[in-house]
């Protein structure tokens, strides 16, 4: 049964506000939340950026039954990966079996702010792999040492283990990453109905659950649901690599200043009022091949969209 969730933004809404959000979604019946990890927002329009291991400590303590994913963590430069298996362990061990651990290898808008240098892609997915490594010894909870390409690690013990090794969830946007995803992952995480990424996935060799993110905008009008997305989230009509190679929010405004609200209009975010287009759009994800699908609510309505799903949306998938 495909499971229903429903995005977390961490660069449009602050932590107390991602707490009550991730409440909300599991008294409307949502099967899933998945909440971004970001340094930056992608524009300073956005206006937040908490960071997401707090965030989940206090969603733990306030939900009860509702699964709960990191949609994703680059675990390679702004954070050790040392300390992100800390995290992790102490999270999962808190959630429970409703955890999940989504990784990749991130954009140069988080990952340039220590100053590292920032590698082209085939590079990135070598650290990532070193770092799901490291990552996956320290999760044993025997003392682990480490000696390689990108990263040491001496002596270390993680006391604070789950029972079982958090399931740890690849993403990928194209074919290559999605091999590589079969391989290294335990699952696939990307965005849209991406039918090819999931088949080259699966005809890899990958397995487990395969999540896709989709963007919408609950609004009592299209125009107006055109507008907002316009506002706070113009930098998702932006073409090929940009999100992972601009660096700083000054950046994806500049570039931003490209898009239209005719792109907008014409492009896959679900601005209908009509919740017949919302059912459309998971089911179109359902069709090629996605087991976990989320829509991403853009803007401030974020009560008034899962009110909505409630109502219009979810009974049409039960």
């Amino acid at each position: 049964m495909t499971q229903l969730g429903y995005t977390l933004s961490s660069e449009e809404h602050g932590p107390n506000v991602l707490v009550e959000n991730a409440r909300h979604a599991e008294e409307v019946g949502f099967d899933f939340v998945s909440i971004s990890d970001h340094f930056h927002p992608w524009i300073s329009a956005q206006g937040e950026s908490p960071f997401v291991w707090s965030t989940l400590g206090a969603i733990a303590a306030r939900t009860s039954e509702i699964d709960v994913g990191v949609g994703v963590t680059c675990p390679t430069t702004r954070i050790h990966p040392l300390n992100v298996a800390h995290a992790v362990a102490t999270i999962d061990v808190m959630f429970g079996d409703r955890f999940t651990f989504g990784v990749g290898t991130g954009e140069n808008l988080n990952e340039h702010v220590t100053g590292e240098r920032w590698p082209e892609h085939d590079v990135r997915l070598e650290k990532l792999e070193e770092a799901m490594d490291v990552m996956r010894a320290l999760w044993t909870g025997e003392t682990t040492s480490h000696h390689g390409e990108h990263y040491t690690v001496e002596n270390a013990r993680l006391y604070t283990c789950p029972d079982e090794q958090p399931t740890t969830i690849a993403s990928a946007f194209n074919p290559q990453t999605a091999e590589w995803a079969a391989e290294h992952g335990d699952g696939l995480w990307t965005v849209g109905p991406q039918e090819s990424v999931r088949e080259t996935f699966e005809d890899a060799g990958g397995e487990g659950p395969k999540y896709t993110q989709l963007d919408v905008c609950v609004a009592e009008t299209e125009d107006e649901a055109i507008e907002t997305v316009y506002e706070n989230w113009p930098n998702g009509a932006l073409p090929g690599e940009l999100s992972q190679e601009l660096s700083t929010p000054a950046h994806f405004k500049q570039a931003t200043q490209m898009v239209e609200k005719a792109d907008i209009a014409e492009g896959s975010t679900v601005t209908d009022s009509d919740p017949q287009a919302h059912v459309d759009s998971i089911q179109e994800a359902i069709d090629a091949g996605f087991d976990h699908v989320y829509v991403h609510q853009i803007g401030p309505e974020q009560e008034a969209a899962m009110d909505f799903y409630e109502e219009d949306v979810l009974p049409s998938f039960r």
